[in-house]
């Protein structure tokens, strides 16, 4: 222990603190403890403060409705089609919803890129063969909405932490 309690004769209660021999004997040796002891704590606490944002993304497509048992088969979870490029290029929780509305086939996707280049992943992404393959298949089986050429992303108007 480096300090030592002094009690007063009349009660119990500490009266003051002081330092004991060990800690007179080294105190340079103490001082850069204590130093290097709050640097490591202030950068593991930083480090924790400092996590990446996560930008999340909906956007939505229509699906030809001849296609929509053959796009179901492809993006079954036994087909692992490009999903570790996905995750090599971080979108993480990637998923794709159907849903009917109005006589047509709509493919709602979502997913979160928590890479540091959005664009430049993405153009990774895009570059890679097998990917570009596999979009050769998915994409004659979607019709973009007007006025897109591809997936609309869509408006993200809530998020709950």
């Amino acid at each position: 222990m480096f300090f030592k309690k002094l009690f007063r004769a009349d009660s119990h209660k500490p009266h003051k603190l002081i330092p004991t021999k060990t800690m007179i004997k080294h105190p340079p040796n103490m001082k850069k403890l204590i130093c290097y002891s709050l640097i490591s704590a202030a950068l593991v606490f930083c480090s924790g403060c400092a996590t990446q944002s996560t930008k999340r993304v909906g956007m939505v497509i229509q699906l030809q409705p001849k296609k929509l048992e053959e796009y179901k088969r492809l993006h079954a979870d036994s087909n692992p089609g490009v999903r570790d490029l996905l995750v090599k290029y971080h979108l993480r929780n990637f998923s794709i919803f159907l849903q009917k509305i109005e006589g047509k086939w709509y493919e709602f996707g979502y997913y979160e890129y928590t890479g540091k280049d959005f664009e430049a992943d993405m153009a990774k992404l895009d570059a890679e063969p097998r990917n570009k393959e596999w979009l050769k298949v998915c994409d004659p089986m979607q019709m973009p909405l007007t006025g897109s050429k591809g997936w609309t992303q869509m408006e993200q108007v809530y998020f709950n932490k």
